[in-house]
């Protein structure tokens, strides 16, 4: 039988332990806002020391750089990692990234990490944000083609062989049957499930052009 006294002392380590996790979490939410309190502590004025500009101006510019910067730290790890950052930049976005769930301390850490784009050369960045901009928009097109065209093989009979000639390796008969069965469930007001799957049919033909 285990001895009374050991299973308290047990106990009573495993709530020290738990305490001391719940300690360091609550360090680290600390921390974050502080390193986002402080960027405005050290770099608040810098704005208003630039030589030959108006206020307005130096507004308008800070905030552009804002908003490049908030754009930075929406973009995807993939889409991220397709930039030229250089260190100090790479390392803003990294602590961005750990307050998006504390949305007065990411504000004002977007405010610095526009400050810290003053320091940087922004052609590349700016060159390859176009690049991945205009990858997304043409992918946003492409899949608007691709409703295009589900919407259009269900509407028209015509169209299937207007597909077939432009998309040659889809699956003929597949989309046969989808088509008819999307049709069906229209008329039926059933749920669209081969609505759905003559979308995923044909998109990669679509994707692929």
């Amino acid at each position: 039988m285990t001895d009374p006294n050991f299973r308290c002392a047990q106990s009573l380590a495993k709530r020290t332990v738990w305490r001391f996790f719940d300690i360091l979490a609550a360090l680290d939410s600390k921390c974050s806002v502080y390193m986002a309190d402080i960027t405005d502590f050290t770099h608040g004025d810098d704005w208003d020391r630039e030589e030959g500009k108006s206020k307005t101006q130096i507004k308008k510019e800070m905030l552009a750089l804002q908003a490049l910067g908030e754009e930075l730290v929406a973009l995807s790890p993939a889409a991220r990692a397709k930039i030229p950052l250089p260190p100090e930049l790479a390392d803003a976005l990294a602590l961005a990234d750990k307050l998006t769930k504390k949305h007065e301390a990411l504000r004002r850490h977007i405010q610095f990490i526009g400050r810290v784009m003053r320091t940087v050369d922004l052609e590349p960045i700016e060159r390859a944000l176009a690049v991945v901009r205009n990858t997304n928009q043409a992918a946003t097109r492409k899949f608007h083609l691709v409703e295009d065209w589900r919407d259009k093989l269900i509407a028209n009979n015509d169209a299937v062989t207007e597909f077939i000639e432009k998309y040659p390796q889809v699956e003929i008969q597949q989309l046969r049957t989808l088509i008819r069965n999307a049709k069906r469930e229209q008329e039926k007001n059933q749920p669209p499930k081969a609505f759905r799957e003559l979308f995923q049919l044909i998109k990669p033909a679509i994707l692929e052009e």
